[in-house]
């Protein structure tokens, strides 16, 4: 997968069956990329296409079956398109007939509760055009827009473009900096970056090289080394970086071979502070130490791929939490886009990945539930330094811990 994909925009496009939600997908990619049929639930499931709106960009827009589908099997449509409001950065709801009832409103409720902003295209004017009081009160009622639309009549898609560009948030298309705040023009920055059985051949992982690009974008210099050389390195050069990342598996040896005065961090904390809630992942973290026997951990992971026998969440982590607390605890790995086998307020704790392949809104919606249910969160890099005993020093850069952390941690 492309380093890049996963900053593009996702856009879901909901509505009822045979609303015509597919011809507007293809008149705003300006090619036949989604079926068109007149007979109802021609989309079955929720169909992601990645292509470029002209006057936006690139985007990933999903394509979703009928909210109003029927049966058993139409049920569980229903179900995988609302599992969609969690992955997008926008909405569009498809509405004809100047019509808007209770599946609408559900799936309002459920895009405010994951806080995804969203308007309406009022589709098929040719057949019976937006009625201004009914435009009316959809404005005022949702506080958005809603616009006037026929995808079978030769018409600009300019008014979506614009509402898309006015709607959708800046930070689904903006990206910061992983290292602007921490490092200025000139710095050398060290980047440690182990080749082992996990390492992709011929390449290295997507966290790695979104550091050495971000280094560069910040007119940084980045010196990239095994953990085996840091030492002979630093020895050999006398420099002395301004900041040190590392993986985190190699924490603890990164840990004895960087000199305390200089910055130390990992990849997987950097993703943290990017992308993910981590003002909630220094509340969790801490709550490793208060484990008990026969607590669940579940551990999320954003993709699926191949494992290895020492896999750094079906093994590593399993194994580092359960050396550090002493206890039995049961653990549970979820990828992808699969459920957990238990409701999320059964689990002890949930760690999350750095969620290098996933959007910073798709990861947020994946932990808003168990921060709901009042489960403590935590991050894959975060848990092994808290684990590893330096979970002080690979925070540090971001946040100066208070004295009685000082105290739980060191």
């Amino acid at each position: 997968m492309k380093a890049g994909r996963e900053s593009k925009p996702h856009i879901g496009i909901f509505g009822k069956r045979n609303r015509g939600k597919s011809s507007i997908i293809n008149r705003l990619a300006v090619q036949d990329v989604a079926i068109v049929s007149e007979t109802p639930g021609t989309t079955t499931d929720p169909v992601k296409k990645s292509f470029e709106i002209t006057g936006f960009g690139p985007v990933i827009l999903i394509d979703t079956a009928g909210y109003d589908d029927v049966g058993e099997l139409g049920a569980q449509r229903i179900s995988k398109t609302m599992d969609v409001v969690k992955l997008i950065d926008l909405a569009i709801i498809v509405l004809i007939n100047n019509e808007l009832d209770e599946f609408e409103r559900h799936l309002i409720s459920e895009l405010k509760r994951y806080n995804c902003p969203f308007f309406f295209i009022h589709n098929k004017s040719d057949v019976l055009a937006l009625n201004q009081s009914f435009k009316k009160r959809i404005e005022t009622e949702f506080e958005t827009s809603i616009i006037d639309f026929s995808a079978v009549n030769d018409q600009s898609v300019e008014q979506i473009v614009k509402l898309i560009t006015r709607t959708i948030p800046e930070s689904s298309y903006k990206k910061p900096s992983m290292l602007g705040s921490l490092i200025t023009y000139g710095d050398i920055v060290l980047l440690i970056t182990p080749i082992d059985i996990e390492a992709p051949a011929g390449r290295l992982i997507l966290p790695q090289i979104q550091a050495i690009r971000d280094v560069l974008d910040n007119d940084a210099v980045a010196i990239v080394v095994k953990e085996r050389e840091v030492d002979a390195f630093l020895r050999k050069t006398g420099i002395r970086p301004a900041l040190a990342v590392t993986d985190s598996q190699i924490f603890k040896k990164a840990d004895a071979s960087i000199p305390k005065d200089i910055p130390l961090t990992g990849f997987s904390v950097l993703l943290a502070r990017l992308k993910g809630n981590f003002d909630k992942y220094l509340e969790g973290t801490p709550k490793i130490s208060e484990l008990k026997d026969g607590d669940r951990v579940l551990l999320l992971e954003s993709c699926s791929h191949h494992t290895s026998c020492d896999d750094i969440g079906r093994v590593k982590i399993p194994r580092w939490i359960s050396n550090f607390t002493g206890q039995q605890l049961v653990y549970e790995v979820v990828a992808g886009n699969d459920k957990p086998q238990h409701p999320l307020k059964n689990y002890a704790i949930v760690i999350q990945c750095g969620g290098c392949m996933i959007t910073e809104k798709q990861l947020a919606n994946r932990l808003q539930d168990a921060i709901d249910a009042g489960v403590p969160v935590s991050n894959y890099g975060m848990t092994i330094a808290y684990v590893q005993g330096i979970y002080n020093r690979a925070i540090a850069p971001f946040i100066k811990p208070s004295a009685n952390q000082r105290d739980i941690y060191l």
